[in-house]
């Protein structure tokens, strides 16, 4: 029969210093703290290992059984673990359903991307087959297989494009038919007409433009002289240009109509600059004694214009009566010749003088008959 000790008995030992479970004096300080070096025996006493996961002493080693959580943060820490040291991809059915299914999104999103397609009111969409034209999309929406085998180029029909030459601040020198240097510069203006022949007949359209432009210009400006280029000729010029650069595109099939071409600048050459200044300023003045002349001649063709109207007047008055006009004109020719001169008059022979009789003689009676 076993009897417990009496609790009395017991006491000293549960008001004692309670010792560490890593160990008491034998390398650790008095609050029971483990050791510094964190060895794994036996303390000095027996009462057990410092380290509860240390080799227990005088005892066979435990298990190297490594917990999920540590080689979970072991894979963290080396990359992942294994021998590449990256992200692995998942393996197994799961991973091959995963991949089947994001290939099939990125398929689905590839048709849609390239099979529907929105074309403005002002746009018309070239359809290709394997680089093949197949047809023009029209405005709305619109539907074609997938790419790469149907492609479609959208091509804006209403937009007026343009280009100035010389596109920098240089000269443009062109010659003109009286062997004249002159210095250019012009706008043109276009637009495509048909989308099938400016995306297949030319391999660059709107170079093919700029040099069709620059060949017109120079044919016709070497078809008209300097004057008419620095002045009122600019007009005829343009039209000559539009007309022979639309005849050269259709031609060439490219599809581009062409707006208009305007004369920015035409001047002569710096070089010639003031010789060319004192030109004008001599076209001037001839310009303005012409005007001067016509003038004078207006005035003079207006008097005789009045001058031919009275004559018709008289002539009429003539042919009613001859002797009366005939006489009426000497008198108003006469007096208007010596209205403005000075006038003699001489008496002729076998007239007597006039002699004045003084007032208050009486005038002699004629005589009577038979005294």
């Amino acid at each position: 029969m076993t009897t417990a000790r009496a609790w009395w008995r017991q006491l000293p030992s549960f008001m004692a210093k309670p010792k560490s479970p890593w160990g008491g004096s034998g390398g650790g300080d008095d609050s029971g703290a483990p050791n510094e070096g964190g060895g794994g025996g036996p303390n000095e006493d027996g009462a057990g290992p410092r380290n509860p996961w240390a080799q227990p002493p005088g005892g066979r080693p435990r298990s190297a059984r490594v917990s999920s959580l540590d080689e979970l943060l072991k894979r963290a820490r080396s990359g992942g673990g294994g021998g590449g040291g990256g992200f692995r991809l998942p393996g197994g059915p799961s991973a091959r359903n995963l991949w089947l299914g994001g290939a099939g999104l990125l398929l689905v999103a590839w048709i849609g991307l390239t099979s529907f397609h929105v074309i403005g009111p002002q746009e018309r969409g070239v359809v290709t087959y394997f680089g093949k034209y197949s047809g023009t999309l029209s405005p709305g929406w619109q539907i074609t297989l997938p790419a790469p085998i149907a492609s479609v180029q959208v091509v804006n029909i209403d937009q007026i494009r343009s280009f100035q030459f010389p596109e920098n601040e240089g000269a443009n020198l062109v010659l003109t038919e009286d062997q004249y240097l002159v210095d250019l510069g012009y706008t043109v203006r276009w637009r495509i007409a048909d989308p099938q022949q400016y995306v297949f007949e030319l391999k660059g359209p709107d170079d093919t433009v700029k040099a069709a432009a620059e060949s017109a210009v120079r044919a016709a400006v070497a078809t008209t002289s300097l004057d008419k280029v620095i002045g009122n000729g600019k007009a005829d010029i343009e039209a000559q240009v539009k007309n022979s650069m639309q005849r050269v595109l259709d031609e060439y099939q490219a599809g581009i109509v062409i707006v208009g071409v305007s004369l920015n600048n035409a001047s002569a050459p710096s070089q010639a600059m003031d010789a060319f200044k004192d030109v004008s300023v001599a076209q001037q003045e001839a310009a303005n004694s012409v005007n001067a002349a016509r003038a004078w001649a207006q005035q003079l063709l207006a008097a005789a214009e009045g001058e031919a109207a009275s004559f018709d007047r008289v002539y009429a008055q003539y042919k009613l009566a001859p002797d009366v006009t005939r006489r009426r004109m000497y008198y108003e020719t006469m007096e208007q010749v010596l209205g403005q001169t000075n006038k003699t008059i001489i008496e002729p022979r076998g007239v007597a003088p006039y002699l004045p009789i003084p007032p208050g003689r009486p005038l002699p009676s004629a005589p009577q008959g038979g005294q």
